[in-house]
This record gives structure tokens, C-alpha cells and sequence, in this order.
């Protein structure tokens, strides 16, 4: 074979070709995990449905939840309710779509949709419990009192209130307000329409 003859910038190099490779392999990888990364830990979850305020995911405790739900799921140690138990909606705003903030106050009041059974938990932003003056973080329907028309009201606050109260954390990286509804028909997708979910209106502020 006669030799190249060619100028060496103008030959093909075998170093460069496997360098590039490598270069391109490396980037593709490193946008491949950041991707995941940002999906699994910023992403949302995926087949939502919203009733007002609250905002619950039919399909994580399901075999039919997508790859990124689970993986957010195992992430935190969160345990979705199964099909059969029940739904949890979450609200992270109030009625006037501002975020929920630890420092203030809230009235939650109206109805909820129908239940065998509900319970409310105020939560930080990563859905952990915080600590409360109270040792607790949550109340369910079963010590709740009502009004004749079945309607409640309930003060989430860090320090005792009359009636029904939901201990919040003074100070705590976000709030977010749990409502899981046990053997419900929501989970079976009837009764959606016309549904009564309770409000959510900030009080005072410290």
C-alpha cells in the first residue's frame, strides 16, 4: 500500500475517533442520569387527578404506576394507599393559590368526598411529620365534630385552637396538607363529578 501522503492535519486519526466517542458516550451519559435524576427528584408524578384544591395519583399504588412514580416513591419511603384501601390528596396552597406556609394559620372547612373513613396530616414539603406541641400531626373523621349538615371546621395551627384542631410545626420546611380518604369510591373513578373537597383560607401570619 503506498504511504499517505496526505498532510498529517488532513489524515484520519484513529486516537481522535475514540476519543470523540468517548466524549460523546460520556456526555449522553451524564444527561441521561441528570435527567432521571431531575424527574425522579424535581418531576412530578403522572396521571393526576385534581379536585380543587387537593391533588391525589389513582395509579401509584397500582401496578399500572410508571417507572418514575415508583422510583419517587422508593426515593422517599412514601407508601402510596393501594387501589382497594383507599386515595390521598395532597394540598400544598390555599384557596387563594398561595403556597402553605408553616408560620401561618388555616381554616379547613366544607365536606369531604364520601369515605368509610379520612384522616388529615399536616406534613413538610418532602412529606415527612414534624414534630408538634402536641406530639401529634393529624386528626381523623371518627373525633370530629360536625356541624347538622355534616360540614366541619378545622384550625391547622402550631398551637392549640378550640374545636378541631390540626397541630402544625412553627417552624418546618413547607407544609402540605395529607387527606387520605379509606374505601372510598373515587378509587374505582365513580362519583368524580360534583364532589365536595374541603377549602383551604389562611388566618393570621406570625
Amino acid at each position: 500500500m503506498p504511504p499517505d501522503r496526505r498532510p498529517a492535519i488532513l489524515r484520519p486519526s484513529r486516537r481522535l475517533g475514540a476519543a470523540s466517542l468517548a466524549y460523546v458516550l460520556l456526555v449522553a451519559l451524564f444527561v441521561g442520569l441528570g435527567s432521571a435524576y431531575l424527574s425522579v427528584e424535581k418531576g412530578e408524578l403522572f396521571g393526576a387527578l385534581r379536585l380543587g384544591l387537593w391533588e391525589a395519583f389513582p395509579d401509584a399504588g397500582t401496578p399500572e404506576a410508571d417507572p418514575y412514580s415508583a422510583a419517587m416513591y422508593a426515593r422517599t419511603g412514601r407508601i402510596p394507599l393501594a387501589g382497594g384501601e383507599g386515595l390521598a390528596f395532597l394540598a400544598d396552597s390555599d384557596s387563594a393559590g398561595r403556597p402553605l406556609d408553616p408560620a401561618c394559620d388555616y381554616r379547613i372547612f366544607g365536606k369531604t368526598a364520601p369515605s368509610r373513613l379520612w384522616t388529615l396530616v399536616s406534613m413538610n414539603r418532602e412529606f415527612r411529620l414534624v414534630a408538634t406541641v402536641a406530639g401529634r400531626a393529624g386528626l381523623s373523621s371518627h373525633h370530629l365534630l360536625r356541624r347538622p349538615d355534616g360540614s366541619f371546621e378545622i384550625t391547622a395551627a402550631p398551637y392549640a385552637r378550640p374545636g378541631n384542631w390540626l397541630p402544625t410545626a412553627p417552624i418546618a420546611d413547607g407544609l402540605v396538607f395529607v387527606l387520605r380518604l379509606y374505601d372510598t369510591p373515587l378509587t374505582t373513578g365513580t362519583g368524580i363529578a360534583n364532589v365536595d373537597m374541603p377549602d383551604i383560607v389562611r388566618e393570621r401570619c406570625r
